[in-house]
């Protein structure tokens, strides 16, 4: 059966940002090489939706590794940035105390689907599932150009 996609992602990719780098450095911890998410083109806190972009550089800190000659985004990476993006969208339906965050808990149904490589910008969607005190459960898939990359479900704990 066709995977139901969260957002037709042509709509989205030109979009300017509505939060950037800086404004998710004020809800997420991560910082330097690991700050994956850099932007934030779509929330809708009552659909508790959100669409996040990742700009793929040549810079980055998987190219020259993985696979030489051929860079191919790892999977681990876009499960990452589709984490940092979940995260980012719980806190604002979660209370979490001061110094805490939603951190990674695992993932599941994981499907890669395509590649990513340098130069390409990776959009993001997520929709929160479930989500208690302590714990989330979110869909999200991801697109580079209109082709799916990556679908998943990500939980997110409090840590």
């Amino acid at each position: 059966m066709p995977t139901v996609e969260l957002c037709d992602p042509r709509e989205w990719l030109e979009k300017p940002l509505v939060f950037d780098a800086a404004a998710i450095a004020e809800r997420l911890p991560h910082r330097h090489e690991m700050a994956l998410l850099h932007g934030v083109v779509h929330l809708d806190d009552e659909r508790r939706f959100a669409i996040g972009v990742h700009h793929a550089r040549p810079t980055d800190f998987w190219v020259r590794g993985h696979i030489p000659g051929r860079p191919l985004m790892p999977g681990v990476v876009m499960i990452e940035i589709a984490a940092q993006l979940c995260a980012w969208l719980g806190t604002f339906s979660m209370s979490a105390e001061p110094g805490k965050f939603m951190g990674f808990g695992g993932v599941d149904r994981a499907r890669f689907r395509g590649q990513v490589t340098p130069g390409d910008t990776l959009l993001v969607a997520t929709r929160i599932r479930k989500l208690r005190r302590n714990l989330g459960t979110f869909h999200t898939q991801a697109w580079v150009g209109s082709d799916m990359v990556f679908e998943g479900e990500i939980l997110g704990v409090v840590v």
